[in-house]
């Protein structure tokens, strides 16, 4: 289960809905019945459906859900259909349409990132980062879930990942990293790399994760042999400029996970929000 508190939701309308719906007031069609019925425009997975779900039933409106966030939708499929008043739809449905458009498109990035990669490494993961826009953490991670994604870092507090901005700290980080290890016997140590000589120094020094930073597909397939025939356990991973289109080469060099933040950024999928009177 992903967890989503109602104080979130609570917060997504009350961007938009301050106090009232002027337009609606106006009208006199608070109590009108209606009716709305949600798909995409174009083929793609779909996600932030049971959000914009939780998004129609704080406002009072009956919502079901026909497909569910990682389904693959044709364009025109219903997905969610939403039963309620005039008022509390106009309340709240661009908030949920926005959620949908923008999750739907996170997923379908990560599914497509992730079938290429896949066909040259079947055991293969895509693993998002925490380099989504600030403040879109819980939406952006979910999608990127219901895309076929893993977690890479939740946050600085679930897992250990060393840069070269926290080395340069240390006087000599290759003697720190055993210490870090006895310090933190259940937490695996990943560092990044710049190079494959100082990755393979971190491979001896005992890292069990080591994430190529930037690396050359070439150079990196080599650096996992090199790796590997240091120690056979070591995870390998690959950062910076992976995408759908190179992922592929990358995930074909033999590495363990792709590491990427490319999901999150890009044009939002087209949800229609069919809207009639009942």
């Amino acid at each position: 289960m992903f967890y989503v508190p109602d104080s979130f939701i609570e917060k997504l309308i009350g961007e938009d809905l301050q106090f009232m719906d002027l337009t609606v007031d106006a009208m006199g069609i608070e109590d009108v019945p209606g009716l709305t019925e949600c798909f995409p425009k174009q083929d793609c997975v779909l996600a932030g459906v049971e959000v914009a779900a939780q998004i129609f039933e704080k406002a009072g409106v009956k919502a079901e859900i026909l497909l569910a966030s990682g389904a693959r939708a044709a364009a025109g499929q219903l997905c969610l259909r939403a039963r309620g008043t005039a008022g509390a739809i106009h309340a709240v449905y661009k908030t949920a349409q926005n959620v949908m458009e923008y999750s739907s498109a996170i997923a379908t990035r990560t599914a497509a990132m992730l079938e290429r990669a896949v066909k040259v490494n079947p055991n293969i993961h895509i693993c998002v980062t925490r380099k989504h826009f600030p403040g879109g953490k819980l939406l952006s991670l979910k999608a990127a879930l219901a895309g076929g994604a893993s977690p890479h870092r939740l946050g600085l507090s679930d897992s250990v990942l060393v840069f070269d901005q926290h080395r340069v700290f240390a006087d000599d980080f290759l003697k720190v990293l055993p210490r870090m290890k006895d310090r933190l016997p259940e937490k695996l140590i990943a560092v990044e790399t710049d190079t494959p000589e100082e990755g393979l120094s971190f491979v001896r020094a005992g890292a069990d994760i080591i994430q190529c930073e930037r690396f050359a597909a070439a150079q990196l397939a080599q650096f996992v042999k090199d790796a590997r025939a240091l120690n056979g356990r070591v995870k390998i991973t690959i950062a910076g400029g992976v995408n759908a289109d190179n992922a592929a080469e990358f995930a074909a060099a033999g590495v363990d996970a792709i590491i990427t933040s490319w999901p999150y950024f890009g044009k939002p999928q087209d949800i229609k929000m069919h809207i009639s009177r009942v």
